[in-house]
């Protein structure tokens, strides 16, 4: 069975929880082999909650974890108000996860969360969602929907859990979900730009300096924002665009490139200090 290290220690306190309060069942064995519990589908006899288990386990330690999770659903469904639903549907988003199965695995996590906000193991119901999310970021190419849903759902475990792993995870998910977001506006700055439309390309690169100023994207907005104010004939902003690039990224290639451009036209980068430009880097983002 292979399993994230972050994912490890909720995994375990659930494993032992089951050995410790399945009495009389097969559960460590069955996860581990020697189980000899029959290979049924989850949902086409009612059975007994330890024998539901030891089928999910057994399930587990095959690798097949989609049908491990319909097993784990099988618990909620069959024994609801036992001790071990709520242990299930922790299980079953995790299963879900292991398998890409993400809509399922968000879907039984805010399940968790709705009718167990206070629980010991909700932090983790919270991260599962986020990654879950996360996991299916797309190209930039594409719809950023879910980045945007990730971005979200990754601030929540920050802010709600902020002394756990998870959170400190989250955190580093956070800083590449909004570089990913600051490059699909990027590129569609760049696609704007090529094809001469310079003021809906000036408005992308906005958003990468007024919204994603510490992302590595910054570098490339502002020499874009030099080659597109210059383009329009708009050289105060031009120039500025170049300056507040030189004064911050004074190495970059990038602003070599804006350099040369003014350059090439007899101008050199000055910053205006009434530009928007320059107000946006006034600002600790």
């Amino acid at each position: 069975m292979q399993v994230s290290p972050i994912l490890r220690p909720v995994v375990l306190i659930l494993v032992l929880g089951a050995s410790l309060m399945l009495s009389g069942c097969d559960t460590i064995s069955s996860m581990f082999g020697g189980g000899d519990s029959e290979d049924k589908e989850a949902q086409y006899v009612e059975r007994p909650v330890d024998q539901i288990y030891n089928d999910a386990w057994k399930r587990i330690k095959d690798g097949d974890w989609e049908r491990a999770a319909k097993q784990f659903d099988e618990v909620e469904r069959q024994h609801p108000y036992s001790v071990w639903a709520r242990r299930a549907m922790l299980m079953s988003a995790f299963c879900y996860y292991q398998a890409n199965k993400y809509p399922d695995a968000i879907s039984a996590a805010d399940a968790y969360i709705s009718l167990h906000p206070g629980s010991h193991e909700v932090s983790y119901a919270f991260y599962l969602k986020a990654i879950s999310l996360y996991e299916q970021i797309v190209d930039i190419g594409r719809d950023q929907g879910n980045t945007e849903a990730a971005l979200v759902a990754l601030q929540d475990v920050v802010q709600r859990f902020p002394d756990t792993e998870y959170a400190r995870d989250a955190t580093l998910k956070i800083d590449l979900t909004i570089d990913h977001l600051a490059g699909r506006e990027m590129a569609i700055g760049r696609y704007y730009l090529l094809r001469g439309d310079y003021i809906g390309a000036i408005n992308r690169f906005k958003v990468v300096v007024q919204q994603y100023q510490r992302t590595t994207q910054i570098t490339e907005a502002l020499e874009r924002l030099t080659e597109a104010y210059y383009a329009l004939g708009i050289y105060n902003e031009a120039k500025t665009a170049a300056a507040v690039l030189g004064a911050n990224y004074p190495g970059s290639q990038w602003y070599k490139d804006s350099y040369n451009l003014l350059k090439e036209h007899n101008m050199k980068p000055e910053e205006d200090k009434g530009s928007w430009i320059s107000k946006a880097f006034s600002k600790i983002l």
